[in-house]
């Protein structure tokens, strides 16, 4: 039976339409069993306090639980090759830090390739690292530790949390755009690193402000500068880098990823979510304790700052040499 026209293009469009509103129902649905949210790092630390914040926010917002997994280990690799394996249906997600865009380039054999095989959800925070000295530093500025630096080439050491570590490529990505040379002595996390800060052994450190603020009001460790774009407000007084070395920036950036694949309507979801709890006043006050500046934006926006810091940290570590322990 041959149909009239106008009832045939009815019928294609409503059979067209059914996917976008299977999709959409879908989206709504979601999510209908716990969400998964596997951090690369220990409990405890600055990325799990965060990860967990957002956590809270998004099972009150979407009425199921989002369970923080911490994975540590590998810098983080072993936690993004569990999310890349897994299916791309939402229910688990990866929290995304400086520690994936540095692995792209320090480790030769990765298994997976993270901007190929993650896909950006949503941006939540970005805190900025200190440059702290020991007391016996005569520099009380950044232009005046440039200056003893270079009067001293090879007789300062820098520590960090370990090899390819954020505060270890802060520290590279300082000596690049200054021309000191200090040595790099790396350790096997932050809080080893200051307590030979703290009791002289070595004598700078990009360090987080949480870890560092006590030890710097109390007057143990000087600080020079932070190493945000704009001041902290943790540190008011406290200069950027960038305003001694032009174009300096780096700063500890935390958001959330999904295995490539994951529909767009679910990111979205998940997307609109997570900057409707960075609004919200029972977390943003939280997050601002923790010196942070909260990152709202898209998906793509937070594709772009990934796929920036790739590129940048690429840079830093074929200049300094980096290898991956």
């Amino acid at each position: 039976m041959k149909l009239p026209r106008r009832q045939f293009l009815q019928l294609a469009a409503g059979a067209a339409a059914l996917p976008a509103a299977s999709g959409i129902a879908w989206a709504q649905a979601y999510p209908t069993r716990p969400v998964r949210i596997i951090a690369g790092f220990a409990a405890g630390g600055v990325v799990d306090i965060v990860a967990r914040l957002i956590g809270q926010s998004l099972s009150e917002r979407l009425g199921q639980p989002f369970i923080i997994e911490s994975r540590p280990g590998a810098a983080s690799n072993i936690a993004t090759e569990a999310v890349v394996r897994a299916p791309p249906d939402g229910y688990t997600l990866l929290v995304v830090s400086p520690a994936n865009a540095i692995n792209a380039t320090l480790y030769e054999n990765l298994k997976f390739s993270f901007i190929r095989d993650i896909a950006p959800v949503a941006s939540i925070i970005r805190l900025p690292f200190v440059m702290v000295v020991n007391p016996s530093v005569p520099a009380k500025t950044v232009p005046e530790f440039i200056a003893y630096a270079k009067g001293n080439p090879g007789k300062l050491t820098m520590a960090s949390g370990g090899i390819g570590a954020a505060t270890h490529l802060a520290g590279e990505l300082f000596k690049l755009m200054t021309s000191v040379d200090i040595v790099h002595v790396p350790y096997r996390g932050v809080a080893a690193s200051l307590t030979d800060l703290l009791g002289g052994l070595v004598q700078v450190t990009f360090a987080s402000v949480p870890s560092s603020v006590a030890y710097i009001k109390a007057g143990r460790l000087r600080a020079l500068a932070v190493t945000s774009a704009k001041r902290s407000e943790a540190l008011p007084d406290l200069p950027t880098v960038g305003e001694f070395v032009p174009g300096y920036e780096t700063s500890l950036w935390l958001g959330l990823g999904a295995p490539k694949g994951t529909s767009a309507e679910i990111i979205d979801t998940l997307n609109q979510e997570t900057n409707a709890a960075l609004t919200d006043p029972k977390i943003k006050p939280r997050l601002a304790d923790l010196s942070g500046m909260v990152l709202t934006g898209s998906p793509a926006d937070f594709g772009k700052l990934i796929a920036d810091e790739t590129e940048k940290w690429a840079k830093v570590i074929k200049f300094a040499g980096t290898k991956a322990e």
